[in-house]
């Protein structure tokens, strides 16, 4: 054998490793991100960071009643209610809400309390607020605002009434 056809011999020897290698990590990660979907007991989906839900897109729920304007919440104070978590801005804010989490957590799951009264969920837009007989409601826009503001009891007892039927369904099935 030839010095040639033996470093030829080597390189392909040397790729033919660098593939089988390549092929193995890829086979090893597979494998990690199956079993990372795999159920484990006491972690739910929400634990997860692929399924982590921040409600009120940060607010602090509490500033709504307590401030002029509502504050985002940090990371440093979080309470998880029914999967979801909610940001605080202090450590007493989050202890007065979940002392009574049902005063501040918004009505109909934080959906845009006009579409529920039509019968559907839209993503609100905690900027677009009202409290209403101490009870928040979340609106999807300034335009749909106005729309529920003509006629906001009625609007309320609509959406309470619809909401019995969607309350568990996704917005997309409306």
């Amino acid at each position: 054998m030839t010095r040639t056809s033996i470093s030829q011999a080597g390189n392909s020897l040397t790729s033919t490793v660098s593939k089988l290698v390549s092929k193995f990590k890829f086979i090893l990660l597979s494998a990690a991100a199956a079993l990372s979907m795999v159920a484990v007991p006491g972690i739910s989906a929400a634990d997860t960071v692929a399924n982590s839900v921040i409600g009120a897109r940060g607010y602090d729920l509490t500033t709504f009643f307590t401030s002029e304007k509502p504050a985002h919440g940090t990371g440093h104070h979080v309470a998880t209610i029914d999967g979801v978590d909610y940001l605080f801005t202090s450590e007493e804010n989050k202890k007065t809400f979940l002392a009574n989490p049902e005063k501040y957590l918004p009505a109909f799951g934080g959906y845009c309390a006009y579409g529920a009264s039509i019968g559907k969920k839209f993503v609100a837009d905690p900027d677009v607020y009202d409290i209403v007989d101490n009870k928040l409601y979340f609106n999807l826009d300034t335009k749909i605002r106005t729309i529920w503001s003509k006629d906001i009891p009625g609007n309320i007892d609509l959406a309470k009434t619809n909401w019995k039927t969607i309350a568990n369904k996704k917005p997309s099935e409306l």
